[in-house]
């Protein structure tokens, strides 16, 4: 086995980094206004684009990055260290967006990619959160293509896109069904912005949809596979929270530990002291394990067959549980290593605590990610727990 970063990798790593880096200076305002202005907003796209880092997950033949699995966990480990969830403005369209048809990809994902456009995925309901079974939005269809009515919470970037991905229950068969919905159209209403815990560079809002009327060329990815579609996203998308959250946890730990070396009390630093290094310790464990898994399934996922998609989709669910509960442990040590400059918001510490607490919710609960492992032991055995085999 080898476990080394290619020379490929090594060049993402310090690319994310440096542009990690630039986007670092735009964390404190982002916490003190609860956003961005546009003129950051268009500082830090002109840095994306510089870099080279736009759309990774999208071919480079549509002018994405075009980067693997393995290589885009790379890059979000380092994104990952970045506050106010500014690590979203490095951004990646939605995977379901593969799916456009030739005239969709040109109106909707490639604007995306060069940074000219945005889009948002619309599924969770006050009903159906992670049972999407409950699915109460529904699309109607008349002689001029659809209707959609309903409701969605929790929209991620939903005050920023312009265009949305939405899942509704298609006709009478209710078949789950993603859309292309332009933000403005007629009929759709931003009725609520929550105030969360964590301060994020976007908002989270909640939209209703009351007599949208979209065309036939509307539908993305086929009637009825809005449920296939998206899953298949939470594959990746879970492995990428299990990216990022270890480089939060890694940047958690580098600030912890030069605040026990610096800090003096009963005329010693407290990192002689075996209770700040045992908590130390136990952070670069968690750290250590998680990454190594996580960097286990990306690579395997880019070497799959879709018979492998289950299983993969049960191992993307161990990193993400494992990575995001292990970085809130991580976190809470390294708050309580800095004492009640921790709980200080203008240290990234208490930053990363407020944000790191929604990865165990959000993209599947940590609850629904046991169930998902524990469904595929049940069926399937233990081969989720298997290394991969040389060929």
């Amino acid at each position: 086995m080898d476990f080394r970063l290619t020379p490929r990798q090594v060049r993402l790593k310090a690319d994310a980094r440096a542009l990690t880096d630039f986007i670092t200076a735009y964390e404190l305002p982002c916490e003190e206004r609860n956003g961005l202005p546009e003129s950051a907003h268009a500082k830090i796209r002109d840095a994306v684009l510089d870099a080279g880092l736009q759309a990774v997950n999208m071919p480079a033949e549509w002018g994405g990055a075009g980067l693997t699995i393995a290589e885009q966990v790379t890059v979000q480990e380092e994104l990952g260290r970045l506050t106010g969830a500014l690590w979203d403005m490095v951004w990646r369209p939605a995977n379901a967006l593969r799916h456009c048809t030739p005239e969709q990809r040109e109106r909707f994902l490639i604007p995306v990619i060069r940074g000219e456009r945005r889009d948002c995925y619309a599924v969770t309901e006050p009903g159906a959160g992670s049972d999407p079974r409950h699915l109460a939005t529904t699309a109607t269809k008349n002689d001029r293509g659809w209707v959609l009515n309903g409701e969605k919470w929790f929209v991620t970037v939903g005050d920023h896109a312009d265009f949305m991905i939405v899942l509704a229950a298609a006709g009478p068969d209710r078949a789950p069904t993603l859309f292309l919905v332009d933000k403005d159209t007629p009929g759709i209403e931003m009725t609520r912005v929550p105030r969360f815990m964590h301060t994020f560079v976007y908002e989270h809002p909640e939209f209703t949809f009351t007599d949208v009327q979209v065309g036939e060329d509307a539908v993305l990815g086929g009637i009825g596979e809005g449920h296939d579609i998206t899953r298949s996203w939470f594959t990746e998308e879970r492995l990428m929270i299990a990216a990022r959250t270890t480089g939060a946890a890694e940047r958690a730990l580098e600030l912890a530990r030069d605040w026990a070396v610096e800090r003096e009390q009963f005329g010693a630093p407290i990192a002689t002291y075996q209770l700040i290094q045992g908590m130390l310790a136990d952070c670069a464990v968690d750290i250590a394990v998680n990454r190594a898994y996580t960097h286990q399934v990306a690579w395997e996922v880019d070497q799959s067959s879709p018979d492998d998609r289950k299983t993969l989709h049960a191992k993307a669910s161990i990193a993400k549980l494992a990575a995001s509960e292990a970085s809130g442990r991580v976190i809470d040590r390294c708050l309580q290593i800095h004492g009640g400059r921790g709980y200080d918001r203008s240290y990234a510490v208490e930053r990363l605590y407020r944000e790191l607490r929604v990865d165990r919710i959000w993209e599947g609960t940590s609850e629904i990610q046991r169930l998902i492992i524990a469904n595929e032991l049940v069926k399937r055995g233990s081969g989720v727990l298997d290394l991969p085999v040389a060929q």
